[in-house]
């Protein structure tokens, strides 16, 4: 045992121990302790230490650390270290940090013994951040040291602190090339810690684990390649397990499946649209080489053909020998791909991404994809030069009219337990119940599936495409799908030049498609030599272009079951109906082209209609900000014209009460008598004046106000009416333009009511009050009332106080108390009056947030779409890009089922 094994077990006392020794160490040291105490160069530290650790044990710790302080040569640091141990197991803990943070060495055992017990020591304080502080300080310092690597681990586990334990257990793994310490950080990459971990942080582990165990590193591998998946750091992962394999030999007899598989889905994930070409430029290239270095030759077609496709779109991106080797490992290999599931996952994959970009490609090419997918069903395309009996020819095949009722539209027509039609435009399928409906509905220009029960579709799992646009671009289309052309000619005039120039375009492009010939209406023919000369001379010319091509003489009037039993011959010979279907991966590869092609064009298509529309709308949104202008102006003047002539009918009330009252009251002297008792005729005048203002305003001027209000509603609903007009005809002016019923300003006709109903309560009564007329404090009226009161007993004053009476009634000036009068007669007329201009705001305010509604909308609209038309010009690659990658994999395809080998690629440069 070492002395500093010594020191730590605190058995160093051992050493004064002789063999064979029977006395007791306390009492051997002592006696060294005797006998050294007398030398002259006496040192007894060696002896003191030794019996420190006598007293240590026997759990005298008072006694050991007294013995210990008394220490004072080259083991005094090993002392305190034990005086601080004795603290520690007594428990006072803050003396025994302080020893320990005391001592200077040069030790690294002593010092990385001070760090394990200063380590438990923070522990049994709760001082964590100190805890972790001194054991990362010791793993630094000395990690072979025993226990302190498994001690850091455990508590960084304990603490949950991931980070720390993840590098310890890195830092460990590539310095002692354990694989112990690579399985524990397998562990934490597994349950998801190292996620936040830059990918190259792994990649000198990767490297060393490489070279260390296959197995494992396949695992780690693993296991940190689904860590990163789905995670924005998932390029960068693939970047650096690339420049792993790159640098790393790669032993040809060590099992790569796991890996092979995990960079088959990386590729199928980075082509599916979802990542730009600048993002991929420096990804696919490696990943394309690793992935065929690590696959085995019998399945390497697939990487290999991904390869080339790279290669070919984007040209010394790939070294000329991995080309050199994926081309070879095309043309030997004999490996069956199978591709039809691949196809239909890269057409799904491209119609997702046209949904998610607003490109939808539309339920057609859904239809046809899984057409081409039913192994069961062949396609039969058959066309014609209008007015060769096409139709007539397709409905004595099947013994019913199914064909003609679209005219102008593509017909499919397949066996199916009951009558279904579908109409297919390029976004929406609608259906209908009969092929009457059908012929209604004129479905020119697009795609119509029928389904009917069909003994002779049934028979031959046969479905016909009708093509009646012999020359246009839906021949060609569905033509690639198909298994065979099947022309139909009229046997008056066959064969002409337009049917050779057009046929011969579709050899051209379509050399591999089986085309033969109908020769229909032979029941015209006079003669049957006839009919076989016409028919020789037919065939002759057809096979001058067209040397494989049958000609079947047929009559679509006098269809016999001879006839269509020579028929069923005829198209089970010629497009081999019951046979395999060879071909189809070439069908679905030209299906997934031409939808490529056909989203390029509507990507082109949405930027014009995004353009379009914006400058559409504008114009729209410049409209409706000038008729909500109109709309206020004609408001205002509507509310000005119906106020003003509100005015009108109340002034002229005003002026008749402020003429007629005073009359009144003057006619009021009539009640004058020479016998009348004047001490009290005030009182008696000023109730008659007011009796006859109250039967004057109710008989005669309320009826005269309610006949003038009427009117002046009468004129106001025709005002009103006219306003209304307007927006009506603002109305349909607007949805011609939207080319729907889009807005409908409907203006509010209860104001109307509302007046209504207001003439008719203020001028149903009187609501004036009693007025003072004659009671008034004017000095006139004092004086007659108090001539009254002192002469009005006496008989010969009667005749003057009558006139005088009679001359001021007569003469007095009422103006006061007719303005008086008509103010309270007029109150209700004028709280009308203030609440019309609001009142006609009503009538409009429908109107006018309708419009404004739709302008707001209108203007929300052109910045939507002018944002993201912004964004398509600013960014092409967002739709360049996908669509390109698209046929990067279409090309990997082509490669894969031998269509390269032609030197004519179906996808674009």
């Amino acid at each position: 045992m070492t002395v500093e094994k010594q020191f730590i077990n605190k058995s160093y006392y051992e050493t004064f121990l002789i063999e064979n020794e029977t006395r007791q160490p306390i009492e051997v040291l002592g006696a060294l302790y005797r006998t050294e105490e007398s030398s002259e160069t006496a040192d007894l530290s060696y002896i003191r230490f030794a019996q420190g650790e006598i007293y240590y044990h026997s759990k005298d710790l008072e006694a050991a650390i007294f013995k210990w302080e008394k220490v004072e040569n080259e083991l005094q640091p090993w002392a305190i270290k034990n005086i601080a141990d004795s603290y520690f197991e007594i428990g006072i803990l803050d003396r025994a940090e302080e020893l320990y943070t005391s001592i200077v060495t040069d030790c690294s055992t002593l010092t990385t013994e001070i760090a394990l017990q200063l380590f438990s020591l923070h522990i049994e304080q709760n001082k964590t951040e100190s805890a972790f502080k001194v054991i990362q300080e010791a793993v630094s310092l000395n990690p072979d040291y025993p226990n302190v690597t498994s001690l850091a681990r455990a508590f960084y586990e304990e603490q949950e602190d991931w980070n720390s334990a993840i590098e310890l257990a890195a830092k460990e793994s590539i310095r002692t090339e354990s694989l112990q310490w690579f399985v524990i950080l397998e562990g934490y990459v597994s349950k998801g810690y190292t996620k936040e971990k830059a990918p190259g942080y792994f990649y000198e582990l990767l490297a060393v684990l490489h070279r260390l165990d296959h197995g494992q590193f396949v695992q780690m591998v693993s296991v940190l390649w689904q860590s990163y998946k789905n995670q924005d750091s998932y390029l960068a992962w693939i970047q650096i397990i690339n420049l792993v394999f790159v640098e790393a030999e790669v032993n040809p007899y060590n099992a790569w499946d796991e890996i092979s598989f995990l960079y088959e889905d990386a590729y199928h994930e980075f082509m599916a649209g979802q990542y730009f070409i600048s993002e991929l430029h420096d990804v696919l290239p490696n990943l394309l080489t690793n992935w065929l270095k690590l696959t085995p030759h019998l399945r390497a077609v697939f990487p290999a053909a991904a390869l080339l496709a790279w290669s070919e779109k984007f040209p010394y991106s790939i070294e000329a020998s991995f080309v050199s080797t994926a081309k070879d490992l095309i043309y030997r290999s004999e490996y069956s791909h199978d591709f039809l599931e691949n196809a239909l996952r890269l057409f799904d994959s491209i119609t997702q991404w046209a949904e998610r970009n607003d490109l939808e490609a539309g339920p057609r090419w859904d239809w046809l994809a899984h057409q081409l997918a039913d192994a069961k069903t062949r396609h039969l395309v058959v066309t014609g030069v209008k007015g060769n009996g096409t139709s007539s020819f397709i409905n004595s095949l099947l013994g019913e009219t199914v064909s003609g009722y679209a005219a102008g539209a593509t017909v499919a027509i397949s066996d199916g337990p009951e009558t279904e039609i579908a109409i297919m435009d390029e976004n929406t399928v609608r259906t209908v119940s009969s092929l009457a409906e059908l012929e209604l509905s004129s479905p020119q220009g697009e795609y119509v599936h029928v389904r009917v029960p069909s003994q002779f579709l049934y028979d031959h799992a046969l479905t016909i495409f009708d093509i009646p646009n012999f020359q246009g671009t839906e021949l060609f289309e569905y033509a690639r799908a198909a298994n065979g052309l099947l022309v139909v000619l009229n046997v008056n005039e066959p064969f002409t030049e337009q049917e050779r120039r057009v046929l011969l375009q579709v050899r051209k492009q379509l050399p591999n498609l089986p085309i033969h010939f109908l020769l229909n209406k032979m029941d015209t023919i006079y003669s049957e030599q006839e009919a076989m000369r016409i028919t020789e001379g037919t065939q002759l010319r057809i096979q001058a272009d067209f040397p494989n091509a049958a000609v079947l003489p047929y009559s679509s009037l006098y269809a016999s079951r001879q006839q269509l039993s020579d028929m069923t011959g005829f198209l089970a010979a010629v497009f081999a109906l019951h046979g395999a279907e060879e071909g189809r991966a070439a069908k679905i590869l030209y299906l997934i082209k031409d939808m490529i092609m056909y989203l390029i064009r509507k990507r082109e298509e949405k930027e014009r209609r995004l353009a379009g529309s914006i400058e559409w709308n504008e114009d729209v949104l410049a409209k409706l900000n000038a008729a909500i202008h109109k709309v206020s102006d004609l408001e205002q003047e509507k509310a000005q014209h119906i106020a003003k002539s509100y005015a009108v009918v109340k002034e002229a009330i005003q002026d008749e009460l402020t003429e007629q009252i005073p009359k009144l009251l003057q006619e009021c002297s009539d009640i004058l008598r020479e016998d009348s008792d004047f001490r009290n005729i005030h009182v008696q005048l000023n109730e008659e004046m007011n009796k006859r203002i109250q039967s004057y305003l109710q008989n005669k001027i309320l009826p005269e106000c309610l006949v003038s209000m009427q009117e002046w509603i009468a004129s106001s609903r025709e005002e009103l009416l006219q306003g209304q007009d307007y927006l009506e005809e603002m109305s349909e002016a607007f949805n011609a333009l939207y080319e729907e019923e889009k807005i409908r300003l409907q203006c509010d006709f209860r104001v109307i009511d509302d007046w209504q109903r207001d003439a008719e309560r203020i001028t149903s009564t009187v609501q004036v009050g009693e007025t003072n007329v004659f009671l008034r404090t004017k000095p006139s009226q004092l004086l007659l009332k108090s001539a009254g009161k002192l002469f009005g007993a006496l008989g010969q004053n009667r005749t003057v106080l009558y006139n005088q009476y009679k001359k001021h009634v007569e003469s007095e000036d009422y103006s006061e108390t007719a303005a008086a009068v008509t103010n309270k007669f007029l109150l209700q007329f004028e709280l009308l009056e203030k609440g019309l201009v609001r009142d006609v705001g009503m009538f409009f305010r429908n109107p006018l947030s309708i419009l404004s509604r739709i302008a707001e909308e209108t203007d929300a609209d052109i910045q939507s779409k002018q944002q993201l038309l912004d964004t398509m010009k600013a960014r092409p690659e967002m739709y360049h890009d996908p669509l390109t990658l698209f046929q990067v994999k279409l090309r990997q395809y082509e490669w894969v089922t031998g269509t390269a080998e032609a030197r004519n690629p179906l996808t674009l440069s």
